[in-house]
């Protein structure tokens, strides 16, 4: 590649305090115009590549690197003073989580003027037209309007878009995207993907990280496949994923869920969610058993902050079979989550009953439902969140197994105890080394194991999973997937699965509804649906599926 490449990276070496470097010999040029996608596995090192390249690996980084251009020109043992002055005009920013990235305190619209302020000559005037021709060359609607708010007021995809125009503002030959789409819906996923390729079109180079393969091949012309720190595979984007070379690159291409038949395992035979114990047939979905779970007109509304009332469920009816998994698919904001709390009865329908095992079950007082409480369990998409971070995964498991852990003198410690904490960790695959740990003290995966047996300690019939895989890289999805199918067809477990990710739907469901705007605009078996949906809005989420090299 030229010298005039927009970024050149020759044996980058990165590493913290004494330990050894977490990124190694890592090398790559990308040309103006051109999306190079770094992927990998989390822990494999892409993200520190990439604060790198823009000086905020953190104060205690060693960053070392034969050569690291930005356009020609070295930025190697800058300081952040230089620093501050090459960010937003030769090199921009796109996080995934712009609710942290934006400053929760100013409108969106002032905070890209005072980055003009400082790096520009534009006078006031100048500067405001500037920011209403940037958030409108990134889709905001009403952009002059849309300026003066919060990011908190805006929605996910719009702060998403808020954050493209900062990094953009200032005109930089080179845009590091670090997980944009992570945790976006399909829809406005794509309405992402499509604002970034137009900035590339028009000549910026784009660095992009990500673990979603389908996402890299929608928007990469390169693809570089990092794993512990090192870059193993790399070439044109048809190449690498279409016919991957490394053995890693194979497991995370196999692993990616859409078009899989439903029963197919994801994970290699020899990872951690690989049970010795041979798979059971996969249900057949022509065989409802008996409905365990049905809604029925479920309505729920909430107050808004003017008084007004904003429907987030409306006459929502369905069955749940006993064996099957029903998948819930829509928007954000279509209800899915606010469903999925009506079913626990964490919420109480202002319309409509929740029937579990054909009784009452959200119409009745809450010390009525306790002896039934641990006939359903959940999963949530946030397992740190959901768990205390002062207590072990020892005492996380021990309160979800309740009274029944405690012998004749109330202790925990006991053999027969430790036994069934370390028969639940067999469950989901888990070594006996976790029990002292701390929620931070693990990885994603393991969090989500962690959850998944507190989930399964009351022998619960009914498990209602709410986006359980959405934060994991593909290889972990993959190994929690089969986790669940497993565990399903061990235990005869009903799954109610919620996610905005379709491909792992169609993979994991029987039966699949599709919300929009607090209703059940369609229904059906996951097969017909995905394969011919009725629906207009099913067939617009459907077309925004991003597909492995399709």
């Amino acid at each position: 590649m030229s010298a005039t490449a927009a970024l050149t990276v020759h044996n980058l070496r990165v590493g913290f305090g004494a330990n050894e470097p977490v990124v190694n010999g890592v090398s790559f040029e990308i040309a103006p115009g051109e999306c190079l996608a770094i992927v990998g596995e989390s822990g494999s090192g892409k993200s520190v590549t990439a604060r790198s390249l823009l000086g905020l690996a953190g104060g205690n980084a060693r960053v070392q690197a034969d050569r690291l251009d930005l356009g020609g020109r070295s930025v190697l043992g800058l300081t952040d003073r230089a620093w501050q002055s090459r960010r937003g005009k030769d090199v921009g920013l796109v996080l995934q989580d712009a609710l942290v990235s934006l400053d929760p305190l100013r409108p969106i619209g002032r905070e890209i003027a005072d980055s003009l302020r400082l790096h520009t000559t534009l006078g006031a005037a100048a500067r405001a037209r500037r920011v209403v021709e940037l958030l409108d060359a990134v889709g905001l609607p009403d952009p002059a309007q849309q300026g003066h708010k919060l990011s908190g007021q805006l929605s996910g995809g719009e702060r998403q878009r808020a954050l493209i125009a900062a990094a953009i503002a200032l005109g930089p030959p080179l845009l590091i995207a670090d997980e944009p789409t992570t945790a976006l819906d399909v829809t406005v996923q794509a309405q992402i993907l499509a604002l970034l390729e137009q900035i590339k079109l028009s000549g910026t180079a784009l660095l992009l990280i990500s673990h979603d393969l389908a996402v890299v091949s929608r928007i990469a012309d390169r693809v570089a496949v990092m794993h512990d720190g090192r870059l193993i595979e790399s070439g044109p984007t048809e190449q690498v994923l279409g016919s991957p070379q490394h053995e890693q690159t194979r497991r995370m291409v196999a692993a990616v869920p859409a078009d899989k038949p439903r029963g197919s395992r994801l994970s290699p035979l020899d990872s951690p969610a690989a049970h010795t114990v041979p798979r059971s047939p996969a249900p057949n979905a022509t065989e409802q058993g008996e409905i365990v779970l049905e809604a029925i007109g479920l309505t729920r509304s909430f107050r808004r902050p003017d008084g007004s009332r904003q429907l987030a469920v409306d006459d929502v009816s369905f069955a749940l079979h006993r064996g099957s998994t029903l998948g819930i698919v829509g928007e954000s904001g279509s209800g899915k989550t606010t469903t999925a709390r009506l079913m626990l009865a964490l919420l109480k329908p202002e319309q409509g009953e929740v029937a579990l095992f054909g009784r009452p079950w959200s119409s009745i007082a809450e010390k009525d439902r306790r002896g039934q409480r641990p006939g359903i369990g959940a999963i949530y998409q946030d397992a740190l969140g959901s768990f205390d971070p002062r207590r072990s995964v020892a005492e996380i498991l021990a309160d979800a197994l309740g009274p029944t852990l405690t012998d004749s003198r109330g202790s925990r410690r006991s053999p027969q105890n430790l036994a069934r904490l370390t028969t639940l960790l067999d469950e989901v695959e888990l070594a006996r080394t976790v029990l002292p740990r701390r929620p931070l003290e693990l990885s994603g995966g393991q969090r989500q194991r962690v959850g998944i047996a507190r989930a399964l300690a009351g022998r619960p019939e009914i498990l209602i999973c709410d986006e359980p895989v959405s934060s994991l890289d593909v290889s972990v999805q993959a190994q929690v997937l089969d986790l669940l199918d497993d565990v399903q067809r061990e235990r005869g477990l009903s799954l109610i699965f919620i996610s905005h990710d379709l491909g792992v739907v169609q993979h994991i469901s029987d039966e699949v509804a599709v919300m929009r705007s607090g209703r059940i605009v369609e229904s059906g078996p996951a097969a017909r649906v995905f394969a011919a949906p009725q629906h207009p809005y099913s067939v617009q989420l459907l077309s925004a599926v991003p597909r492995l090299l399709g």
